[in-house]
């Protein structure tokens, strides 16, 4: 058999590696309903779920619950991530302005994200200009700092080389700070993609107004049907698997430049 055979085997069989433990727990799940191991009503049968989930898409009501998170996630997000950049970046490139605005900003990021519900519920309502405001807080800080920390880490070196090649100040920051900064820029964005994803099940959970598949959880858990709660996890954790792989996949493609570089030289 060929090397170019035989990789495409070995990609497969390390892909089915993180498989092993879901499929580990699914057993053991149904192992414990089945010879009953347990009788609480918390842990439902493997079929009750789904049964629901069959139900949930053919009745359409996971469609809307998803994308009307989903809208919410990204909106917030791409509202968050853009002014994280742009703070961030002035933070980063300005003393003036790290001395003047930083200290506030280190302090305001202490805050834990759920303590701004109440602030954010009195001045937008429960609706999702509310939850909106909400995601973008939670996408903002680790863009902000992420940014920062890239900026201030581009090697003095290449400072010094550009100012031997009399680089005007957009040059520098667009042909050397902001691609040494990329790295960390792009962990900020990914960070904030992920938290974006998870504060949206709590600002679902908190500010109850509107569908989302937060507020699936919600009345399943006030009606007792773990079913639809058991399924609402796993559909939750599914779609932040598929964001974590989408933006991991984008970041691999955009910064694939700094590997080839490398070996080049």
């Amino acid at each position: 058999m060929t090397t170019s055979a035989i990789r495409p085997r070995i990609r497969l069989h390390r892909a089915l590696r993180g498989w092993v433990l879901p499929l580990a727990l699914l057993a053991l799940w149904w192992a414990a309903v089945r010879f009953g191991w347990t009788t609480s009503p918390l842990l439902v049968p493997v079929s009750s779920v789904w049964d629901t989930a069959v139900r949930q898409l053919q009745s359409g009501a996971l469609a809307t619950a998803l994308a009307a998170s989903l809208w919410r996630d990204l909106a917030g997000f791409a509202i968050g991530a853009s002014a994280g950049l742009v703070f961030g970046t002035a933070l980063g490139l300005s003393r003036l302005f790290e001395r003047m605005v930083g200290p506030s900003f280190h302090t305001v990021k202490q805050i834990s994200l759920f303590a701004w519900i109440p602030l954010i519920s009195v001045w937008f309502g429960l609706g999702d200009a509310a939850k909106v405001v909400f995601l973008s807080l939670a996408a903002f800080f680790p863009v902000v700092l992420n940014t920062f920390e890239g900026i201030r880490a581009v090697p003095a070196d290449l400072l010094e080389v550009a100012r031997v090649l009399r680089f005007s100040r957009t040059q520098v920051l667009w042909r050397v700070v902001l691609p040494s900064a990329a790295p960390s820029i792009f962990a900020g964005i990914h960070l904030g993609l992920i938290y974006a994803w998870l504060a949206t099940l709590g600002a679902e959970y908190l500010l109850v107004s509107g569908k989302g598949i937060g507020n699936t959880m919600t009345d399943g858990r006030e009606n007792f049907w773990m079913d639809l709660v058991i399924f609402g996890v796993i559909v939750v954790g599914l779609v932040g698997f598929t964001l974590n792989w989408i933006a991991s996949r984008i970041e691999s493609r955009l910064l694939a430049w700094r590997g080839r570089s490398v070996a080049a030289g």
